[in-house]
């Protein structure tokens, strides 16, 4: 496997955590599991999020698409990962309503945190 796809798939689990980390932490508090309200998970999801909204509110590329972008005009492979991965991570859309929808999903973040508190202990629900 080449570098730049194992950036890729770097790239694409980071956006999984931060993406499927919400519905897992309210299923999770539904099914009352505590690993959704550990304090440790939960801070690293918002930083996560706000990382992403920071770089797009003041006009960042994200260090891991410009590694990859570089390391794919040294090895250019155009492999199955790639396409996939690609389809599913970048979308041809203006720059402000990815900001937008960035900003919606870390206030959905946040009021997941008032909604559902961490724990700072490992304490029963």
């Amino acid at each position: 496997m080449s570098l730049a796809n194992t950036i890729l798939i770097i790239h694409f689990l980071f956006v999984f955590f931060v993406v499927g980390g919400l519905p897992v932490i309210w299923v999770g508090a539904w099914l009352r599991l505590n690993f959704v309200r550990n304090i440790w998970l939960r801070v690293i999801h918002l930083t996560a999020i706000l990382f992403v909204v920071g770089e797009s509110l003041f006009g960042v590329v994200c260090p891991l698409t410009i590694w990859e972008d570089k390391l794919r005009q040294l090895e250019p492979d155009g492999s199955f990962i790639q396409r996939w991965l690609h389809r599913i991570l970048f979308y041809d859309l203006p720059e402000d309503i990815l900001t937008i929808a960035y900003l919606l999903f870390a206030i959905l973040i946040v009021a997941t945190f008032i909604l559902i508190p961490p724990y700072r202990r490992n304490t029963p629900i």
